[in-house]
This record gives C-alpha cells, structure tokens and sequence, in this order.
C-alpha cells in the first residue's frame, strides 16, 4: 500500500509507506495523505469479519492499509490497543468487551458509544493505537520526534493521554485560550509528563491550526526538530476510525446485505471522513448524516455547493466547542474524491482558502454527482441541543453530551424507515457539564478517576497568535 497527497501529482506519486506518513503528518507539499486507491472489503470478508473481537476486527481492517510492519507486531500492537481494561469507565465487564457497542433508545435508533476511554471521548479509539504505533516506530527507528497539534478540545487530551511518559516523544498541543470547557481543559493542562507541553492561543481553534500548518509547512525547521502530528491530519487517525464503522455496522444488522445509515457530528470532519472512506472500500452504508452546530460552514456546502470558512470573528464560541471549527482539515480528502481524486484541482481551490477565501462548486459535474457519496447535512442551535438533551433525558433515561445531541438532532431530522440509524457518541456528558445543568438541573456524573480535576495545578503557556512564538517554544523545549 502506497500513499499519495491530495496536491501531488498523481502521475509521479511519492511513494510512501504507512511508516513514513505516520511520522510526518502533512504532505510536503501541504496537502493530505491517502492511499492510491482504497482497498475494496469483499462479501467474503464480511462474512468472516461479523462475529470478530474488535481487535480481532482492527487487525483485519487495518492490515488492508499497513504493509511495512509485520503482521505479528501488528496485531501485537492492535491487541495492546483495545482491551477492555483501557474502554471500560464503569460500564459492566460484558459491556467493555464489546470495546464499541450500541445503545438502542428504540428499534432503529442507536447511540454508537465511542467515548469509554480514557478521556471520555471519542478521540481516544484512534489516539491511543497511534501511540503505541509512534513508541513501535520510533524505537525500531531509533528515533525521537515532536508531536505539534492543535486541538478544539478532545484531540489535544485524547492525544496527550495517549503519549504522555512515552520514550523518544514529545507533544506540544495548541488550544484556543478560554474556548473549552473548565473540564476539557483540567484535562490537559493538569498534565505534569514532562513530555507535553500545553500552549494556548488568544484565538479560535482555527488560528491554532493555521499555526500547525505553517510550521509543518517550513519544511527545514519541521526536518530540523523532527516535527510530527496527531492531529486528523495524520491518516492513521482515519485509518483506526474506520474499523469502528465496520464494527457498528454488524451490530446494527442481521446480514450483510442490509444498510445503515450513520449520524455524525462533525468539526475537523475527520471522524465522518472515515465513514465516507469505509463507504469508499465497500461497506454498506445507506447515507452518511453530517451534523454541523452554529458554524455551519459545511452545512453551507453540502446544501449549496460553496465552501466558505469564516475568519476567527465570526467563528462563534458555542456549547458544543469541540465543533468550533471554520476550515475543516479533512474537508480536502473528501473534496479530493468528489473532484475525481484530480490534485491540479486540489491546489487551484485550497489556494483560495489558503489565501482566505472561498470557492463554488454549485455548477460543476463534481457536484451534480454529490448524491452517490451518500451525504445529508443539517445545523443545531444552542437551544436545539439543550431541547435534544432533555427530550433524549425525559423519553429514554439516557443524558447524552452536547456534540451527541447536534448529531441526534441532525439524525432525527433525516431518520427513514428502510435503515437503522445509528448516531454516533462523540464525548461523555461530564465534559460539558455547566450545559448539563443548564438542560437538565442535574450534574453529570463521573468517572473515578476524574473527580475534582478541576482542582488539579495547572501548567500551560499563554501566547499571542504568532507563529514565531510557537516556534521559539517548541526550540527551547525540543529535547527534554
């Protein structure tokens, strides 16, 4: 298996390993990794995969994209990965087994629940195997790297929990300053590893990722200082998101030639961006239901066919802030597909919003053709989720999060009879608590391990939104 970028020529193609783009993140020039073409799940394969473990079931899928570590290490590191012991928080011993399983609040109706981890939320299913697979690498490498990424509130905890005290590693993680939640933030600040380092930017989370592009973009200090990511911009997060498609998807129906259809939230569209490449390799989803909340930057597309990302003032800080995101990284794989995977049209588009502004595709063969990917969008609202969380509270006992309850909302809207629809759970309602309490009048409750984080010592630096700075930092910091 090879990789090619989303601005490369696709007539002269890198040739990349798994390994080599599992380090470097972004694609030299400044587009995003995927393979040549995307290997095809036959029926045959389904059939064996239905009654697999889910690390039995990672092992398969993800030997369909990594060649260049020996199956046995492979399935070493995939077993180490997900274990019931890491994806319990509670829940009773039968259940974490399932490591993914489905909570049905009706016939037909599912929250996939992804957010037993250690962070509470969905990042930590993909993070966690890509520590392990950084540690295997590197040491069989003898080399070290800086992890630089930017987070609008789950990547950046899920991802220093997964590295944290990890040999020939170290992660500087960008936030937006006063954007997350009290919680999301005693998370990741309250850190003492010495390997991470938490840096908060006086911006929106759009500002802290342009940061990490244009230092992985200066290709001499990123070869110099060894710069890596975790980030969704790192294939291997999609990769590891994929298996949990293909696993709901035998949990959701009796045979496989039936269709589901799966309801998404979505802020850096990494998390739907697996669905659609699951759909892309052959697995029978129906549609793909994308929920954006008030920065409905890819509601607008979907609907109208302009991609628009708004500058940081009119990003709107919202109670669903993991979504707080205008320009969508994982937005280019998708677009990449739609185009006919055609790079030269890649760059001629990304150049304008590089350069902050837009583009339309309303009139173009590309877009007529949107319908045979699958994908619905809608928007939620601040009040639309605190009415979803206590319609969902009041009907089904079940206290779902903020992001959970855009992606509801959403599925709700765009549910039909011929499939199951399953929504998938983003984070666990303790990560938002003051909107809990706002819609229910009832605290959220914890796991162990979390009580009183808030009350933690914190250690984070506080900067301007300098890419210089950012840089500095990580010089005075890059060796421990």
């Amino acid at each position: 298996m090879r990789y090619i970028s989303t601005r490369g020529d696709s007539a002269n193609p890198p040739n990349k390993s798994f390994t080599d783009i599992l380090l470097g993140g972004l694609a030299p020039d400044g587009g995003l990794y995927l393979p040549e073409s995307y290997p095809q799940i036959t029926r045959a394969e389904l059939d064996q995969w239905r009654e697999l473990s889910y690390a039995d079931l990672a092992f398969a899928v993800l030997s369909k994209f990594i060649d260049d570590i020996p199956a046995a290490d492979l399935k070493a590191l995939v077993d180490k990965t997900y274990t019931a012991a890491v994806y319990c928080n509670g829940r009773d011993a039968g259940k974490a087994n399932e490591i993914t399983p489905i909570r049905w609040l009706e016939p037909g109706l599912g929250l996939l629940e992804l957010s037993n981890g250690p962070t509470l939320a969905f990042k930590d299913m993909a993070m966690q195997l890509l520590g392990n697979l950084f540690e295997y690498v590197l040491e069989k490498r003898g080399e070290e790297i800086n992890i630089l990424g930017a987070t609008s509130g789950d990547t950046g905890s899920a991802a220093e929990y997964a590295m944290r005290g990890k040999r020939r590693l170290r992660v500087f993680m960008l936030s937006p300053y006063g954007k997350m939640s009290a919680f999301q933030r005693a998370q990741m600040y309250s850190l003492q590893d010495a390997n991470i380092f938490n840096i908060a930017v006086r911006g929106m989370f759009d500002d802290a990722q342009d940061i990490v592009k244009a230092v992985s973009n200066d290709h001499a200090f990123k070869a110099r200082y060894r710069i890596g990511a975790v980030n969704s911009i790192n294939w291997a997060r999609i990769a590891a998101q994929v298996v949990y498609y293909v696993k709901a998807y035998f949990a959701a129906t009796r045979c496989n030639d039936e269709q589901v259809t799966f309801a998404v939230p979505s802020g850096n569209f990494g998390n739907i961006c697996a669905g659609h490449i699951a759909r892309m390799m052959g697995l029978p989803i129906g549609r793909l239901v994308m929920a954006t909340n008030e920065n409905d930057v890819l509601d607008e597309f979907f609907r109208s066919g302009i991609y628009r990302p708004r500058g940081t003032a009119e990003t709107l800080p919202t109670s669903s802030p993991s979504m707080d995101i205008s320009k969508a990284s994982n937005f280019e794989r998708f677009v990449f597909d739609l185009v006919g995977r055609d790079p030269a049209v890649i760059r001629e588009l990304w150049a304008r919003v590089d350069a902050g502004g837009s583009f339309d595709l309303s009139k173009t063969p590309c877009f007529a053709n949107l319908p045979q990917f699958g994908f619905v969008s809608g928007r939620s609202t601040h009040a639309d989720r605190l009415a979803t969380i206590r319609r969902t509270f009041a009907k089904y006992g079940v206290m779902v999060d903020t992001h959970t309850a855009d992606g509801l909302k959403v599925a709700l809207e765009n549910r039909t009879p011929e499939m199951p629809m399953v929504v998938l759970e983003t984070a666990l309602p303790a990560k938002f608590e003051e909107t809990i309490v706002e819609a229910l009048g009832l605290q959220p409750e914890r796991p162990a391990a979390m009580q009183g984080i808030e009350n933690l010592p914190q250690r984070v630096e506080v900067m301007e939104i300098s890419v210089g700075a950012v840089k500095t930092f990580i010089e005075q910091h890059a060796s421990i």
